[in-house]
C-alpha cells in the first residue's frame, strides 16, 4: 500500500483548510466526509472535489478508509474518536484531544488494544518557524536553555468565529483553545514538562457576540478567561505562560521568547508555520533575522497527518502522536488544578520529545 484512504468527520470552519491541504499529498487520498448536518458536508464536498458526502455512520461502515480526520467539537473529540478506534480505523483529532483526561486516557488505551495510532492536532510545530528555533537550539546557538516566556493575549472569538458560544464552555477558553499550540511548541522545543503552576479566573461571566451570524447572541462562560501559569520542565527549563480572552485592548508581548546561557532566541506565533525567528547572542546589541528552513513554509496544516499517515505505512513513530497530546491536556487541567487547589500540579504523564522534521523530509505533494 503506497495511500492511505481518509475520511474526514466535521466539516465546519476549520474543514476547509484540511481539505485543500490533504489533497496535495500523494500518499493521502481524501475519499469521503461527514457531518452531522448533510448538506453541509455536501457543500464542502462539492467546494473541495471530496468524492464523497455522507452521514458519520456511512463514513464509519466504510471498509475502504483507513484514517479519520476528526474535526467536531471538543465536547465530542473522544467520544467520536472512540467510534472510529471501534470501526478499526487509525484517529488524527482537533486539539484538544479530549475535554477530560480520563476520556483522553480511554482513547489511547483503545487504540493500543486495536494495534491503531492516534494523532492529534496542533501540527504547527513542524512548520518552518517551530523547527527553524529547534534547529537553533539543537545546534547550540543559544546554549543552555534556561527559561522560556509565551503569552497568547487576545479578547476573545465572539468578535469573529461565526459559532463562537463553544470556545466559552468547559474545554474551551483560551487555555484549551490556544494553549495546544504554546505548549506543543514548548515541549517540541524544550521536551516533556515535570510541573505547573496556575492561577485563572472567569473576568467576564456573559459575553455577546459581535460577530455574525449571531450578533447580539448572549453567551453564559463556564470556564476560565484568563489564565497565569509556570512551567518547569525535565530539563531544568523554567517557563511562564499566559493565554487570555480579557484583552479587549489588546497586546503587544511577544508569542515565545528562549532564554539560554548564550543568548535568547525570538519564536513566531504557534498558531502559524511559520513567521519570523530572531537571534540575539550574548554579545550582540540587537536581534538578527533567521533565515527559515527551505520547503516548509506556507499554511501546512495537515502535515501531523500526512507524517502520521507516512508512519502507518513504514511502520515508524509519527511526531504529532496520541502521547504529546496527551501530555499537553495534562498540562492545561494542572494550571487549572494548581489555581483551584492553591499548589504546585506534578504531571503525571511524559512523552518523547518530538524528532526534528527536516525539509528534506517533506512529503510528495501532486
Amino acid at each position: 500500500m503506497t495511500t492511505l484512504k481518509i475520511g474526514i468527520i466535521g466539516c465546519g470552519y476549520i474543514s476547509s483548510i484540511y481539505m485543500e491541504n490533504i489533497q496535495a499529498f500523494k500518499h493521502l487520498s481524501l475519499v469521503a466526509c461527514a457531518d452531522l448536518d448533510l448538506e453541509r458536508a455536501r457543500s464542502q464536498a462539492e467546494q473541495f472535489g471530496v468524492p464523497r458526502a455522507c452521514t458519520v455512520r456511512e463514513l464509519l461502515d466504510d471498509p475502504v478508509i483507513d484514517l479519520v480526520i476528526n474535526l467536531t467539537l471538543p465536547k465530542v473529540h473522544a467520544e467520536i474518536c472512540l467510534q472510529v478506534l471501534g470501526a478499526g480505523k487509525h484517529v488524527y483529532v482537533e486539539k484538544p484531544l479530549a475535554i477530560s483526561l480520563e476520556e483522553a486516557r480511554l482513547v489511547l488505551d483503545t487504540a493500543k488494544e486495536n494495534r491503531l495510532l492516534v494523532g492529534s492536532a496542533p501540527d504547527t510545530f513542524l512548520g518552518a518557524g517551530i523547527q527553524t528555533a529547534l534547529q537553533l537550539i539543537e545546534s547550540g546557538e543559544i546554549g543552555v536553555p534556561i527559561g522560556a516566556s509565551a503569552f497568547m493575549i487576545d479578547r476573545g472569538h465572539e468578535h469573529w468565529h461565526p459559532n463562537p458560544a463553544f470556545y466559552y464552555e468547559e474545554g474551551g477558553g483560551p487555555m484549551f483553545d490556544m494553549g495546544p499550540y504554546y505548549l506543543t511548541a514548548l515541549i517540541s522545543l524544550l521536551g516533556p514538562i515535570n510541573r505547573v503552576g496556575g492561577s485563572a479566573r472567569i473576568s467576564y461571566p456573559e459575553r455577546t457576540v459581535t460577530s455574525e451570524p449571531n450578533a447580539g447572541q448572549k453567551i453564559t462562560v463556564l470556564t476560565e478567561t484568563h489564565i497565569s501559569g509556570t512551567i518547569d520542565f525535565a530539563s531544568g527549563a523554567i517557563a511562564t505562560i499566559t493565554t487570555s480572552f480579557d484583552a479587549f485592548g489588546g497586546s503587544s508581548l511577544p508569542p515565545i521568547e528562549i532564554y539560554g546561557s548564550k543568548g535568547t532566541l525570538l519564536v513566531p506565533d504557534p498558531n502559524l508555520f511559520d513567521g519570523t525567528v530572531r537571534l540575539r547572542r550574548k554579545d550582540e546589541t540587537d536581534f538578527t533575522d533567521i533565515p527559515m528552513l527551505p520547503n516548509l513554509e506556507g499554511n501546512g496544516r495537515g502535515i501531523g497527518v500526512a507524517d502520521m499517515a507516512d508512519a502507518i505505512l513504514k511502520g515508524k513513530d509519527h511526531r504529532a502522536n496520541g502521547q504529546l497530546a496527551f501530555h499537553v491536556l495534562e498540562t492545561m487541567h494542572g494550571f487549572l488544578d494548581s489555581s483551584r487547589n492553591g499548589a504546585f500540579y506534578h504531571l503525571k504523564s511524559t512523552c518523547t520529545k518530538p524528532e526534528p522534521f527536516s525539509h528534506a523530509e517533506k512529503f510528495p505533494t501532486t
